[in-house]
């Protein structure tokens, strides 16, 4: 069983070697634990820090492609590699190492398909009121979006399965934690959550940048991963109260009508008449999405069986 940790990295040559030298080289379970640094377009000396820390594996962006882009670009590599399981963890030090047989164990135990770590936010001491508050309510968001238990949503800490690591797509280039949930809540895989230990805050956090746009680009990326995984749902519900308005609309233009005969209320009739068109329209949005959802995962099917057959026999020539 080999373990890879990777670490997504932009400019971090500050804090890096705290997070590296923190790594485990032994975790139960585990004959072999390499370590996996994504340079993502950094403009200081990160690339060379983490060679001359020993990390095995160094893959470069050219220019900064994002966050989430990083973090695809090392669970590639990673299945390249040949691991059985991936632990993703921050080049801040945020995450207290250690703590990393804690993620790996329920996958190992076949318990779980991913692991995510969950901090103890009302501890956290560098974390503000308000950020506090937001973390619970993103993370409450999110386990209702994707119909899982997750406790801390917007953790970077977390253990996946090779299995899992096939199957997962990011669209969105800000961040990978949401958006991955809420797919692996749609694609029915199991996941953990497990309460992890934090270190001290080393530097200000490269996502929140203010509250506010924190907040209206992770409602965004919920929003839009929730329309991509459950269309119907989506659109179904806009469609049926714009119907039931028309319905009650026409309604009492039709009792108005009748006892008062035509004068007034013209406008009635024409509020109803747009109300149903619009919820029409809706079911019809939504039957064609969920015809693209269907067709998605017949795709996505596809795209496991091409990538297990192409990095297993990458894996094999590398271990040769």
């Amino acid at each position: 069983m080999k373990l890879i940790i990777q670490i997504p990295c932009l400019n971090e040559s500050g804090t890096l070697a705290v997070a590296v030298n923190a790594l485990p080289r032994q975790v139960p379970g585990f004959d072999r634990v390499e370590w996996l640094v994504i340079d993502d377009g950094s403009i200081d000396d990160t690339g060379r820090i983490a060679t001359e820390l020993g990390v095995d594996h160094v893959i470069r962006h050219p220019v900064n492609r994002g966050l989430a882009t990083a973090f695809m670009t090392g669970i590639n590599a990673c299945l390249q590699l040949g691991a059985d399981v991936i632990v993703n963890t921050d080049a801040d030090n945020q995450y207290e190492a250690d703590d990393i047989p804690l993620l790996t164990a329920p996958i190992i135990n076949g318990e779980a398909d991913m692991v995510i770590g969950s901090r103890p936010i009302d501890e956290t001491e560098h974390f503000s009121w308000i950020k506090k508050k937001l973390q619970r309510l993103g993370s409450w968001a999110v386990r209702k979006a994707s119909g899982t238990s997750v406790g801390d949503a917007p953790s970077g800490f977390r253990a996946i399965s090779r299995e899992t690591a096939y199957r997962l797509n990011v669209f969105n280039a800000y961040t990978y934690t949401l958006e991955t949930i809420i797919q692996a809540g749609a694609s029915n895989l199991r996941i953990a959550s497990v309460p992890i230990r934090t270190n001290g805050d080393l530097r200000p956090s490269r996502l929140v940048k203010s509250i506010y746009s924190y907040v209206t680009r992770s409602l965004g990326t919920i929003l839009r991963i929730f329309v991509i995984y459950h269309p119907a749902k989506f659109f179904i519900w806009p469609g049926s109260i714009l119907l039931a308005l028309g319905a009650l609309v026409t309604a009492r233009f039709v009792f108005t009508y009748l006892a008062h005969g035509t004068a007034g209320h013209i406008q009635s009739l024409v509020l109803a008449t747009l109300c149903v068109m619009l919820g029409s329209l809706f079911f019809v949005v939504s039957f064609l999405a969920d015809q693209i959802t269907a067709n998605r995962k017949i795709l996505e099917r596809i795209q496991v069986g091409v990538l297990k057959l192409r990095f297993e026999r990458e894996a094999v020539r590398n271990a040769d």
